[in-house]
């Protein structure tokens, strides 16, 4: 189960995020980040498992210039190397 909390501070809004962040709850998560002003920051300090689209969607959040926050090691680590091997499966560009 995910939960997801939102918290504004002037012009900055943050999703605090607890639970596991699973396929089935990025549609719920892109809802809550649609709905009013949209997030600068996703915190992830209470998050307790992650699968692979998510990871994917997190990624997403990053290219969009969203901040994660409080992000836990192993979250961190499977990002960077999904990162390095959608750069590895790029199609060559020499031609």
């Amino acid at each position: 189960m995910l939960r997801i909390q939102k918290k504004s501070d002037g012009g900055i809004t943050k999703l605090l995020l607890s639970g596991r962040i699973e396929a089935n709850y990025i549609a719920c998560l892109r809802s809550a980040m649609s709905d009013g002003g949209a997030p600068k920051t996703l915190d992830l300090g209470e998050v307790t498992l992650i699968d692979l689209d998510a990871v994917r969607f997190l990624i997403e959040c990053e290219d969009a210039g969203i901040e994660l926050a409080q992000c836990p090691s192993y979250v961190r680590q499977w990002v960077l190397c999904e990162r390095a091997e959608s750069v590895r499966s790029e199609p060559s560009r020499t031609g």
